[in-house]
């Protein structure tokens, strides 16, 4: 029996991070992403200490296509100045954090079940 749920043809699906990289949907990519069910782009970002709101931009024009973004930390889980979640929650954008792993798998779950879902991932 496959108990592999069943996904959308063409959608996106994170298959690996490591190393820098991350492959989705047999895709490499040798930098942070964003990745959603239609897409995945490169993610210009340097460092989680160094984010800010317009490095958001990109997900902030899809707000009213997604209901949640997952921001994967890179190795462990960081919490995001209150000024940073309040100016994204003002751009109709809700983040969970949590470290790029755990973000990665529920990103996946998430948009197997058909859910709205972003993740917005930076490297381990």
């Amino acid at each position: 029996m496959d108990v592999t749920p069943l996904v959308k043809r063409g959608a996106q699906i994170i298959q690996s991070y490591a190393g820098g990289k991350f492959r989705v949907s047999g895709q490499v990519y040798e930098s942070p992403v964003i990745v959603m069910a239609d897409q995945t782009i490169i993610w210009p970002v340097s460092s989680f200490e160094n984010l800010k709101v317009e490095d958001f931009a990109p997900l902030a024009s899809r707000s009213a296509d997604v209901d949640v973004v997952l921001l994967g930390c890179g190795a462990s889980m960081r919490f995001l100045p209150p000024e940073l979640r309040a100016a994204l929650k003002a751009q109709g954008l809700a983040v969970d954090i949590m470290d790029t792993g755990a973000a990665s798998r529920t990103y996946n779950v998430l948009m197997a079940e058909g859910r709205r879902v972003a993740a917005a991932l930076l490297s381990v």
